[in-house]
């Protein structure tokens, strides 16, 4: 049935035409691919989908306070907020179906993900994506501690609840932070996930004998952003400085393959010179609404994130060992630091991630694609969610 209805929904936005040479489509971008051993992994190496799902990818519209797209006709996503786990939570969705959860990163907002949104809906699934906690239109509790894994994981549950309450399982899409959220919301709730695909994250299996904060302070230096972003107050006063414009172009536009370093007063280059965006998939409207949402609450709740990164290895400790248990695609861009990062290459190429997450189907490499992956690229990205999800 999910089927007919993806045809159904592409039929009422594509040429007839167009739907006939799907195969070819699909043809070309599986004879573009090379196999990574040790995983039924992809490199993805210049697919193009020029036409089929581009449905949607750059389709979003809303109802007054919140964005809307050119002059294009643009079907609603439909705004609420709900109570959940003691916080109130803005949720974007849209369409009927079994529901795809959406998790966003840093410094994202449920808005990274409009390309896909619309897209899904058309395909016969209900696309939900949260603000997550101190993001956006989402309550920002002020105690850095109250933004823990458990705190995170617990609100998607009991938002899942909420939006979902006939599903005893969800498909989930994460990237950045979200990723990292869908991994640990996974491994505490496997019964709640049908299927996942992640992007730009790995899974990063606990190390008993050494704090993350420690190690990564030892390798990279005090200038490495997570290190940079520890003491609360400090980078907010540097960003303040530096204006909310240039401080999420900065991190936005980032391509640079090496470490993400902050030195004091030093990075996102000179403040007098323009950042400039990459004119095919970040506008400076996009920009605007990042910042009017950012004026809201400021990055404190984002950043507070990074700051339980010790006290989630210290709370997630009974978990030591276990595995990610539903079955998972991963993505990445080659340019993304993440994937550059030293090991994750190693820890994909050779086993590592197939051991600690044993349903894990397929690992694709995106060739010329730095970390926003799912903006870059959507309709490629789009495609890779469907052709995984319409297994299940």
């Amino acid at each position: 049935m999910r089927t007919i209805r993806a045809i159904a929904g592409a039929r009422s936005l594509y040429p007839r035409a167009v739907l006939l040479n799907t195969k070819s489509y699909f043809s070309a971008a599986r004879s573009a691919s090379v196999s990574i051993p040790g995983v039924n992994a992809t490199v993805v190496k210049r697919t193009y989908f020029p036409f089929y799902f581009s449905l949607g990818s750059r389709s979003y519209t809303s109802r007054p306070g919140y964005p809307r797209e050119g002059n294009v006709e643009m079907e609603e996503i439909e705004h609420r907020i709900v109570n959940v786990n003691g916080i109130n939570m803005h949720v974007a969705e849209k369409g009927k179906g079994p529901v795809i959860l959406f998790l966003h990163g840093f410094p994202e907002l449920w808005y990274s993900w409009r390309h896909q949104i619309t897209a899904f809906a058309s395909l016969g699934y209900q696309a939900v994506a949260p603000d997550l906690r101190g993001y956006g239109d989402t309550d920002a509790p002020d105690a850095a501690s109250s933004y823990t894994v458990l705190n995170v994981v617990g609100d998607l549950v009991a938002l899942l609840d909420v939006v979902a309450p006939e599903q005893d399982k969800v498909f989930v899409v994460g990237h950045d932070w979200g990723a990292l959220i869908a991994w640990w919301l996974c491994l505490f709730r496997p019964d709640r996930v049908k299927a996942l695909v992640n992007m730009s994250v790995v899974f990063s299996p606990r190390n008993p004998k050494r704090k993350p904060l420690e190690s990564l302070r030892a390798f990279y230096g005090d200038d490495y952003y997570i290190c940079r972003f520890q003491a609360p107050g400090e980078i907010e006063a540097e960003f303040a400085e530096l204006g909310f414009e240039r401080v999420l172009k900065g991190f936005l536009t980032y391509r640079n393959p090496g470490p993400l370093l902050l030195p004091e007063g030093k990075y996102f280059g000179q403040p007098d010179t323009p950042i400039s965006l990459p004119p095919n998939w970040l506008s400076e409207e996009d920009v605007k609404y990042y910042i009017s949402q950012y004026e809201k609450k400021g990055f404190t709740g984002g950043l507070n994130y990074y700051r339980n990164i010790d006290l989630n290895w210290e709370l997630t400790a009974p978990w030591t060992g276990s595995q990610v248990k539903v079955p998972v695609k991963f993505i990445v861009g080659d340019q993304d630091l993440t994937y550059n990062a030293p090991g994750t290459k190693v820890y994909l190429q050779k086993g590592g991630l197939k051991r600690d997450v044993p349903f894990l189907e397929q690992v694709v490499v995106m060739e010329g694609v730095a970390h926003f992956l799912h903006e870059e690229k959507p309709d490629e990205i789009n495609k890779h969610i469907h052709d995984f999800f319409q297994k299940f």
